[in-house]
């Protein structure tokens, strides 16, 4: 399968991002591959060139526009115009809500809710000019259900999930979609390898109605059907990935 289309996944170096990228470039997408520096992109530049795609790395920190706007023009001048994005890179947090500081809120919100707004700004001109876009944001299930202990993760995800109801309004009338994945336990990622115990995985996958804990292909698969023309009358939704933690 062929296509002139362009990604850019951000926080691709593992686990949800690299996964995104990897099932993108099967369907002939060139991807750019951005996390904080080139050399953590490597394992996923191979899986894709392995599967057959193309891409190429992007160091960046989503949070700096000066950064994203260099990475986003060396993705254009690679591969041409960019009219896809996943807003993937993110930043967990457990401080207790009493204990959060101010330079804490900050870094993640930085990270979680204006990196996400910085890239889809600096690649919205290319999805106007094309008269096309599809922007795919992962958020959290905590969005959807709060998480002790985790105040400052679990609505700077929730921003995200406005965030997206908000862009579909605005932007649809120029051809672009935009939703929003919250996963559920997904191991696999840097958050869960350093979060979630083999012991806590397998409790948690008995309150699960599918009984398994998630893996980064469950989430892409979903993130490639939204980036696809068979979603094309699909935006301002919130796509739940979760095995049935979250239901609606």
């Amino acid at each position: 399968m062929t296509t002139d289309k362009v990604a850019i996944v951000t926080g691709a170096a593992a686990g949800i991002g690299a996964a995104c990228s990897v099932q993108l470039a099967r369907k002939g997408i060139a991807i750019g591959v951005l996390d904080l520096d080139e050399e953590r992109c490597a394992d996923t530049l191979k899986a894709i060139a392995d599967a057959g795609g193309r891409a190429v790395a992007l160091p960046a920190d989503v949070s700096n526009r000066q950064q994203v706007r260099a990475a986003v023009a060396k993705l254009r001048d690679t591969f041409g115009p960019v009219t896809i994005v996943v807003n993937n890179a993110g930043v967990t947090d457990f401080t207790p809500f009493e204990d959060v500081t101010e330079e804490r809120f900050r870094f993640i919100y930085d990270v979680n809710v204006l990196g996400s707004i910085i890239v889809t700004q600096e690649v919205l001109p290319d999805m106007k000019a094309a008269k096309w876009g599809r922007v795919v944001n992962i958020s959290s299930s905590s969005a959807q259900t709060g998480s002790s202990g985790m105040a400052i993760y679990s609505s700077s995800k929730g921003a995200i999930v406005a965030l997206t109801r908000t862009l579909a309004q605005e932007l649809g009338p120029l051809g672009i979609t935009v939703n929003n994945i919250p996963p559920g336990s997904i191991m696999g990622t840097i958050m869960s390898e350093a979060n979630i115990s083999p012991e806590r995985a397998e409790s948690l996958s008995k309150t699960l109605p599918v009984r398994r804990i998630g893996a980064p292909d469950d989430i892409a698969n979903a993130c490639a059907w939204l980036c696809d023309e068979a979603s094309s009358y699909v935006t301002g939704q919130t796509i739940g990935v979760n095995g049935g933690r979250v239901v609606s």
